[in-house]
């Protein structure tokens, strides 16, 4: 498949032998599905185009028909850059509110689209007792998301797990919550009281583990009065404009930037156009594709965040000795992705064509309508835990290769290829693999937007089900 004019290399979406055709040009080798030939002769040095824009720089003479990966091409991209703002033109479009869900009101005004009990842990230390009680409970939907942190933390790490707990308690998702605290740890729970703000004392109960003789009783007691309060919430019929969605890659191949992601693209810009919020993260994964987001910037102060959060996460991997553009993964390479432009052109295409309204430093949560930008690395785990606690009700989870992981939220896996699907149909829950069989994009986008729906209305997602819900919490600093 060639996908742009300006390109001359083609994606191959099945295995090419040699001498079958890919795009009109005959295959001078194998070509594996995902991986790049060349349509005309590119000259050493001269640009590979995907996509419409270079993806990196021929490193030797490539001929018609050659495959075109890591053996014979080379990213483009340096250190930190200097951007000017160029706004597109074009307005937002916007769709009527008239479009809802039926979702759980909080008494604070916030949304939730599941009505669960979280128990959140200030410290490692009570990490088994938390999953002790969450076994021996017969409350509904108790859950908690063990971590190593909360105590021998010095400055921003310390203060970074702070905020992303304090975060999660407040999530809407969760009716109500057990804080599990140890006792002696730097993040105790008098401490974290400060970090947490207001809180409804009839959704949040604290726990110091220390502080009574049996705490797996006292746990099991508290989480009975929670469950009692969850159980006065019923579902209602709220706006789609109110839905915050992340969106996230993990695992791509070549055929995520044609598939799945420009799928994920497609929503996003629906669910802005309705009043909703899509965030976007991994800065990383946006290296060498993000002037096509600072030109959709709303404004100037906005372009500005984006440029500060660019320049500021290179200048981390400079700050640590590390290559910037150490990137794709080797499962990415397997999957025909050669260079961080090509990665980055296919996994920005998540974020759709929706103006840029915000730029989100770490552990900020989302507020204003549009396409939100989230500090954070492209790890997983950590990437859709920053997003969780950014305020996602749900995130959408593209991927070529396959991953089981899950977020505290319903986590949509959507796969590149079809073959992934039928292979983990118990990882997978939708597959955008049927594009590359011809499948229009307006009737599977109408089709994919009404599953999301379903989930944010209670649908089990393939990671609920298999309750697989984790988080990491990013670290930049000692541990004592």
């Amino acid at each position: 498949m060639k996908i742009h004019e300006k390109d001359n290399v083609a994606v191959a979406i099945t295995p090419i032998n040699p001498g079958e055709t890919l795009a009109g040009i005959p295959a001078a080798e194998a070509i594996p599905a995902g991986h790049k030939m060349a349509l005309a002769a590119i000259r050493n040095g001269e640009n590979v185009m995907k996509y419409g824009f270079p993806i990196g720089r021929a490193t030797q003479e490539i001929a018609p028909g050659q495959h075109v990966h890591s053996h014979n091409l080379k990213t483009n991209l340096r250190g930190l850059e200097d951007y000017s703002f160029t706004p597109a033109s074009q307005p937002p479009a916007s769709l009527p509110a008239t479009r809802t869900f039926q979702g759980y009101r909080r008494s604070c005004g916030k949304v939730g689209i599941r009505n669960e009990i979280w128990i959140i842990n200030t410290v490692g230390c009570v990490n088994k007792i938390a999953e002790r009680l969450v076994a021996e409970t017969n409350v509904p939907g108790v859950h908690t998301f063990v971590h190593p942190y909360g105590c021998s933390q010095l400055g921003c790490d310390h203060v970074f797990t702070q905020r992303l707990l304090a975060n999660l308690v407040h999530h809407p998702n969760a009716a109500g919550v057990l804080v599990l605290g140890l006792g002696c740890e730097n993040n105790h729970i008098e401490t974290f009281k400060e970090t947490l703000g207001t809180w409804d004392a009839n959704r949040v109960k604290f726990l110091n583990t220390q502080d009574v003789q049996d705490e797996i009783a006292e746990g099991l007691k508290t989480l009975e009065e929670l469950g009692q309060y969850a159980s006065g919430f019923r579902r209602e019929s709220i706006p789609v404009g109110e839905l915050i969605v992340g969106l996230k890659c993990g695992g791509s191949d070549g055929l995520s930037g044609i598939t799945a992601n420009p799928l994920v693209g497609s929503f996003s810009n629906r669910l802005t156009a309705h009043g909703g919020i899509s965030l976007l993260t991994e800065v990383p994964e946006m290296f060498g594709a993000e002037t096509l987001l600072m030109n959709r910037c709303t404004s100037e102060a906005v372009f500005g965040k984006t440029v500060e959060l660019i320049n500021g996460f290179k200048q981390y991997f400079i700050s640590h000795n590390q290559e910037i553009y150490e990137n794709p993964s080797p499962g990415n390479k397997k999957g025909g992705i050669t260079t961080l432009e090509e990665k980055s052109l296919g996994c920005t295409q998540k974020g759709g064509s929706s103006y840029v309204t915000d730029v989100l430093g770490q552990n900020e949560t989302a507020k204003n309508p549009g396409l939100n930008l989230l500090n954070g690395p492209g790890n997983d785990i950590v990437a859709v835990t920053n997003l969780t606690a950014a305020g996602a009700h749900l995130i959408l989870f593209t991927t070529g290769r396959g991953t089981p992981l899950g977020a505290p939220v319903p986590t949509v896996k959507i796969s590149s290829n079809t073959a992934l699907a039928t292979a983990k149909p118990h990882w997978t829950d939708f597959d955008a693999g049927v594009l590359a069989a011809g499948e229009a994009m307006d009737s599977l986008a109408e089709e994919f937007f009404d599953y999301i729906i379903e989930v944010a209305e209670g649908q089990e997602t393939k990671n609920e089900a298999n309750s697989y819900r984790e988080i990491s919490i990013f670290k930049d600093g000692v541990i004592l």
